[in-house]
């Protein structure tokens, strides 16, 4: 394998695996339920999507021909991450779920 394509693939892995932390971190350590929803929307999506993006660039290259599946995947994600966090936060914002002092908006008040 090239060296080039080796670099790819461990710089998207170690991308996707600071931002997957950094994701964790953030679900485990904010207050309330709005502020950790932005953990693993935001910054996981990125984590899992660059991992997913390794793995394509290592089989397409592997196998010679492209690798569509993962492409498939990641897009889905992307598309798919957005949607449910929005529903989450309209669920959330219908059950008054308490909120911490610091957090700014409270739009049912």
């Amino acid at each position: 394998m090239p060296f080039w394509i080796e670099l790819i693939v461990s710089l998207l892995l170690i991308l996707g695996s600071v931002f997957a932390l950094i994701g964790a971190l953030g679900l485990y350590r904010l207050p309330d339920f709005f502020t950790r929803l932005h953990g693993p929307t935001k910054a996981t999506t990125l984590g899992v999507g660059s991992i997913v993006i390794a793995s394509m660039v290592f089989f397409s290259w592997r196998n010679g021909t492209p690798s569509l599946h993962e492409l498939l995947i990641t897009i889905f994600l992307f598309f798919t991450a957005p949607v449910s966090a929005h529903m989450m936060a309209k669920a959330a914002m219908q059950q008054k779920l308490p909120l911490n002092d610091k957090t700014q908006g409270k739009p049912w008040e």
